[in-house]
């Protein structure tokens, strides 16, 4: 049983008999005891429904029109221009309003999430049809049959002449004043989001049209799009920890893909010159802002190019997505305009970044010398400490990796505005070119915007013995404790030992991309079913007597929030995204 504090939602009491309760005790009413009354006295009228000839749950129903449809052809005629055509449609959806007075009534269908309002007189449906009429709720779905007109208010409405029952809705929407405002319950119920706020519907929407987009792009650039494996005997081509399963017959451990990057550029060896995946990746970390653990990813990778001809690229792509999503370049997130025009991007190398937004209270700016040695990178770390919040800082690590640590603390959150950096330490970037005049810097390149990573790319290594020299690097900050660090894999050495091109690769997030373009301030508003703590029992229970769906808490008693994110600057093409 729920307090009042706890309770998720407010709900509608949409028995037309029944005597609403007092607006300040709908709260501390049981959420299940109310529920199930509800759901009972629907399935009675579900019955009476049954009773007067109608299907309970039909099989289909033949519509002329959807509702945008009419939105968008007859919404600027007029009532005489209506009556003289006589627009005949039929027309389905999801009432969400609904009322009666005496002999009529009104109610309003959505669809596709919009609106439009049905006129309904037992004169026209008949008697049998007015009984049902009567016996409908809100959330019930239904099919139509009438013409077009407007009501003395002028607003475009649907005649009814003939009205189907398609579907019960047996539990209550949450109540029109209010909305599904609980944050957590409308991760949780998507489905009722979806139904109560339309916004949430056109951000997957947009979502939808930001893939359509890349894909469009690469395709009209001779790219080919893939398939590779979702569960690997080595988890690769990212620094992260794995998700782990079994297969029974093989009788072996796999891991859930980290990333599809070394799986990817095996085709390239193959003669896939131009290849893309759009990819879920798994990553066992922490859940955040901007990090969740099952994720989406696109990964390109253009054989006989650079990681300056990738950065070209990515940035032409991600103009073109925002146009294509939003019209325009511009769009607002975290109360903050973005501009993905590309005459307005900035570029910096990760240390010149690190110079420019130095904090003055933290000293001189460094020098391009400060960075060329592990001695030197400590001293610029002691002086961050000194004036700024602690940044963590390991002696024994390498000086690239303090490096990265250090940009993260100074200059990533100044990153608002669509931002490329590039050059980064070798040491984070096992699978990157080595610069030919800075063997410790790599031909790397990540995109910020609005304060964190959407893209990473860089010219791919493609030396096999320099490769496995890495990958030897790797293991030994495995046997230092890093549990991320990346694994031997022998296969992509043979792989590569018969020839890999010169080839760029690149990966975009598209969570994060999303989360930009349509202004959402976390990663779980553009995922429609991101990963929730366990739900507490006296909420899980959905209401249906008889259907007790209670699962115990989080062993801890954590919830999502309480488990911290995490995001190395080693995760590689390709952490953005997560």
């Amino acid at each position: 049983m729920l307090s009042a504090r706890s309770t998720p939602l407010a709900y509608h009491e949409p028995e037309r008999n029944a005597i609403r309760p007092p607006r300040t005790t709908i709260a501390i009413i049981p959420r299940v005891a109310l529920d199930e009354k509800i759901y009972e006295l629907r399935k009675q009228k579900l019955t009476q429904i049954q009773a007067l000839g109608q299907e309970t749950y039909t099989h289909k129903f033949e519509f002329t029109h959807t509702i945008p449809q009419i939105l968008a052809e007859y919404t600027d005629k007029s009532a005489e221009q209506l009556a003289e055509s006589r627009v005949a449609v039929r027309v389905a959806g999801r009432i969400m309003a609904i009322r009666l007075m005496g002999k009529a009534g009104f109610a309003h269908l959505q669809q596709s999430g919009r609106r439009l309002q049905i006129y309904v007189k037992k004169d026209d449906v008949g008697e049998k049809g007015f009984e049902l009429y009567k016996l409908l709720d809100i959330g019930d779905h239904i099919g139509v049959r009438g013409y077009l007109f407007r009501t003395r208010t002028g607003e475009l409405s649907i005649h009814v002449e003939e009205i189907t029952f398609l579907a019960k809705d047996l539990l209550p929407l949450p109540e029109k004043w209010h909305g599904l405002t609980d944050v957590e319950a409308r991760y949780r119920q998507r489905y009722l989001d979806l139904i109560m706020n339309p916004e949430v519907r056109e951000v997957f929407v947009k979502r939808s049209r930001l893939v359509q987009s890349l894909r469009r792009f690469l395709d009209s650039r001779g790219y080919i799009e893939v398939e590779t494996p979702m569960m690997q005997p080595i988890a690769g081509g990212a620094v992260a920890r794995p998700f782990v399963t079994h297969h029974n017959t093989l009788d072996m451990d796999l891991y859930l893909r980290i990333a599809p990057e070394l799986y990817l550029k095996r085709l390239t060896v193959g003669g896939m010159d131009r290849v893309y995946e759009i990819n879920r990746n798994f990553r066992n970390e922490g859940l955040g802002w901007r990090w969740n653990p099952e994720f989406t990813m696109l990964e390109y990778y253009q054989a006989y190019a650079d990681f300056r001809d990738m950065m070209a690229v990515t940035e032409e792509m991600i103009e073109t997505a925002a146009r294509d999503v939003n019209g325009g370049t511009r769009t607002n997130f975290n109360d903050q305009e973005l501009d993905f025009d590309r005459s307005k991007w900035q570029r910096f190398t990760m240390r010149d970044a690190i110079i420019k937004f130095w904090p003055e209270s933290a000293g001189a700016k460094p020098q391009l010398s400060d960075f060329a040695s592990s001695e030197k990178v400590g001293a610029l770390v002691k002086r961050f400490n000194s004036a700024q919040s602690h940044m963590a800082y390991d002696p024994a690590a390498p000086a690239g990796k303090t490096i990265a640590d250090l940009f993260e603390a100074v200059a990533e959150e100044h990153l608002v505005q669509p931002t490329t950096i590039y050059e980064f330490p070798a040491a984070i970037s096992p699978l990157s070119k080595n610069k030919a005049d800075e063997p410790e810097w790599v031909e790397r390149f990540e995109i910020f915007a609005g304060g964190m990573e959407i893209a990473n790319g860089f010219s791919e290594l493609n030396d096999p013995e320099e490769q496995r020299r890495r990958f030897e690097l790797q293991l030994r900050e495995r046997e230092r404790g890093d549990e991320e660090a990346h694994r031997m894999d022998e296969d992509y050495i043979r792989a590569l030992s018969f020839g890999l091109p010169p080839t760029g690769g690149v990966g975009v997030g598209v969570d994060r991309l999303t989360m930009l373009l349509t202004g959402s301030p976390t990663i779980r508003d553009v995922i429609l079913f991101p990963l929730l703590r366990p739900e507490r029992p006296e909420v899980q229970s959905n209401g249906v007597p008889g259907h007790d769906d209670a699962k115990p808490n989080h062993p801890d008693g954590r919830g999502e929030h309480d488990l911290p994110g995490h995001e190395s600057p080693e995760g590689h093409k390709r952490e953005t995204g997560h």
